[in-house]
Parts: C-alpha cells; structure tokens; sequence
C-alpha cells in the first residue's frame, strides 16, 4: 500500500541533501565571479547548459518544497491538521504548492 507520509517524508530528507549539494553549486558560481571574467564565462556556459538549468530547476524545487513541508511541520508542532485524513490533505496541498511556486518562480524569473 502506497504510503504518501512515508513518501513526503523520505522526499524531505533527499530533498534537503540536494540543498546541499546545490548550495555547493552555488558557490561554485559565487566563487568563479570572484575569480575573474574567464572562470564566470565557464561557470555561466555551464549554468546556461540544459543541464545546468536542470539542476538549478531541482535546487529551487527543493528549496520550495522543503520550505513548504517546513510550515506544514510548523501546523502540526501547534497541533494543528494531525488527523489522517488532515495529513493526507496537507501532503497533497503541500506538493501542490511547492510545484506552484516553483514554477512561478522560473516563469517569473526568466521574464525579467
């Protein structure tokens, strides 16, 4: 049986490694502005690549997600949404919202 708790749950924890690894990516690219003109174009050529939008995409999501899983923690530290099917609603609002985000935060992002 498909357990959506336990999913969210195991999801948190990979997510915020992947926080990790993309905040070393972030100061790869921090870094390389620092070092001069030359290791900045290596690092953007990088960053621009498909796959470097790849990663800062699964960074910013995982940035969101476990921020919104972070508030839905915080609701159920004020006892708040703690029945099951409450738990279950808030997993699929929280998925919901963190994928909302994300998005708008690109599309957002790019049109500027």
């Amino acid at each position: 049986m498909f357990a959506l708790t336990s999913f969210l749950s195991i999801l948190h924890r990979i997510f915020g490694a992947a926080l990790f690894v993309g905040t070393l990516l972030f100061v790869y690219w921090i870094g390389s502005a620092a070092a001069g003109p030359h290791a900045y174009d290596t690092a953007m050529n990088f960053l621009g690549s498909w796959f470097g939008y790849l990663l800062v995409f699964g960074w910013s999501f995982a940035l969101i997600y476990h921020m919104c899983n972070g508030v839905r923690h915080m609701l159920w530290d004020t006892g708040r949404l703690l029945s099951l099917k409450e738990i279950y609603q808030s997993g699929y609002v929280m998925v919901a919202c963190a994928l909302s985000l994300t998005v708008i935060a690109w599309v957002v992002g790019l049109s500027v």
